[in-house]
């Protein structure tokens, strides 16, 4: 089935293969909403001419200075430094000059941890993670380390600077359109999420469009 999509390949390899669009992702690996969005995007990357690059954004880090928010929600704050920490450590000693490929393997292992198996959100699910992908299980020391938070608030900025800091995770950013979103449950797959990622880039990339929301009437489903 033919489809008409919101972005076109860039050009052609020299050897005459079409080149994907890249398609950037800034997560923290503990929101739920963005881990679905991010496998949204492995499964447009099957459908559509894109290559997905993983970031690194600190939802402790965006909430530090608010008064607003829950008891629940600063302790859980307090726990988000410690994988952010260790993604951003495990970036700059193991990722060479892209790391996006390594983030994104990581991110996938602590996301199906978290999220899918429901497992503890402590340092030895951490640690299991940084296993699975064969990194030393030391990493989990830049957990209890400031060393590595001005890189991550760099990569953070880069991503909500875009989009303003009124939002959280997901940011992604299409050929210089960014947006917050989309949060979507459960995940699309196949050509359900081709279409969606047709559609929200075509929307975001609209001049002056900002904003399209309803109230959220599901949990998320991780399926």
């Amino acid at each position: 089935m033919t489809t008409t999509t919101a972005i076109k390949t860039t050009g052609r390899t020299s050897n005459g293969k079409a080149t994907k669009t890249t398609v950037n992702m800034w997560f923290d690996p503990g929101c739920p909403w963005a881990w679905i969005t991010s496998r949204w995007l492995v499964e447009a990357e099957k459908v559509r001419p894109i290559q997905v690059k993983w970031h690194v954004m600190s939802l402790g880090y965006l909430n530090e200075d608010r008064d607003n928010l829950s008891d629940d929600y600063k302790r859980g704050l307090k726990f988000t430094w410690r994988p952010v920490r260790v993604l951003t450590a495990a970036a700059q000693h193991h990722g060479g000059d892209d790391p996006s490929e390594l983030l994104g393997r990581l991110y996938t292992e602590l996301g199906t941890r978290f999220h899918n198996n429901k497992e503890e959100r402590n340092d030895e699910t951490i640690v299991a993670a940084l296993e699975a992908v064969g990194l030393p299980a030391d990493l989990i020391k830049a957990a209890d380390s400031d060393e590595y938070d001005e890189a991550l608030k760099k990569s953070h900025h880069a991503g909500m600077d875009q989009v303003g800091m009124e939002v959280g995770t997901p940011v992604v950013e299409v050929e210089g359109t960014a947006f917050f979103g989309p949060v979507v449950t459960p995940v699309p797959k196949g050509e359900d999420a081709g279409k969606l990622f047709d559609g929200v880039v075509l929307v975001a990339s609209t001049p002056g469009f900002f904003e399209l929301k309803r109230t959220r009437t599901e949990k998320p489903s991780f399926n």
